[in-house]
């Protein structure tokens, strides 16, 4: 288990002169609302595409030239943040989780941009980071599944199939026997942050996830997933599939869906 996988303004502000910031807002907001001091920004556009490795991950190259133009080292504490409850963080650290990260040394600002904005101090002014030789590595272990592992949870009693979208989504079409456990809802609408322990444990037991289960993520795109992985993993959890293909790469393959009505 991780300790520190979703750290408090309080914590960064702590380390801040010991940690990377990573900024995944656009350039515009970045510049113009301003940012964390010191933080580097490299926009959610600049990692996502489909023309890269696996699924909707950026490519190596690519991935390693944005970490080392923002001064991450290989072995670097990062803590990323954005102004959406950290949906799009959550997607930057599951990234550099896949290419190789220390997972402990990844974390995910609790309350996003408004969090830190609320109680400590901004800059518009640009921190110019010193520059890498940031390379990808091979993780010691992947959370990633492919399509032929999820096609055979299908049926096993022992895998909780999670599609994180919300529930019209889900209606129009998902996996099969997958449970709809919308992303948001593991988020305080008021603190822009994750719900208390309790509550977040309250409500994946209502849908059936718990520590002893296997616990398949799914999306349309693998956003949405990664900030549910992220809350999994600050919760202990250590058996849960990421499936980076997700909704798209399913329907493209001719994967089953099922259809329910909207409750």
């Amino acid at each position: 288990m991780y300790e520190n996988v979703v750290v408090s303004a309080e914590w960064l502000a702590d380390r801040l002169d010991e940690v990377r910031v990573i900024d995944v807002r656009d350039a515009w907001e970045f510049d113009g609302i301003g940012h964390v001091p010191g933080a580097a920004n490299v926009p959610f556009e600049e990692f996502r595409s489909e023309a890269g490795d696996e699924g909707m991950l950026p490519g190596a190259e690519t991935w390693e030239s944005l970490l080392s133009a923002a001064g991450v080292g290989p072995d670097d504490d990062v803590v990323a943040y954005d102004d959406t409850h950290g949906v799009f963080a959550a997607r930057f650290l599951v990234t550099a989780e896949l290419y190789g990260h220390p997972p402990d040394r990844l974390h995910l600002l609790d309350g996003d941009f408004s969090a830190w904005n609320r109680a400590h101090e901004t800059t518009s002014e640009s921190a110019e980071p010193t520059p890498t030789d940031y390379a990808v590595r091979d993780p010691e272990r992947s959370p990633l599944v492919d399509y032929g592992t999820v096609t055979d949870a299908l049926d096993d009693d022992e895998t909780v199939i999670v599609d994180t979208r919300d529930p019209e989504e889900y209606a129009e079409g998902h996996l099969p026997g997958a449970v709809n456990l919308d992303w948001r809802e593991l988020v305080d609408d008021e603190t822009r942050g994750l719900k208390s322990e309790p509550e977040l444990t309250e409500a994946l037991a209502d849908v059936g996830v718990a520590p002893d289960k296997r616990v398949i993520l799914y999306c349309n795109t693998a956003r949405r997933i990664s900030h549910t992985y992220v809350v999994l993993r600050s919760l202990g959890y250590e058996n849960v599939g990421f499936y980076e293909g997700s909704l798209t790469e399913w329907t493209e393959r001719g994967g089953p869906v099922e259809t329910a009505p909207v409750e």
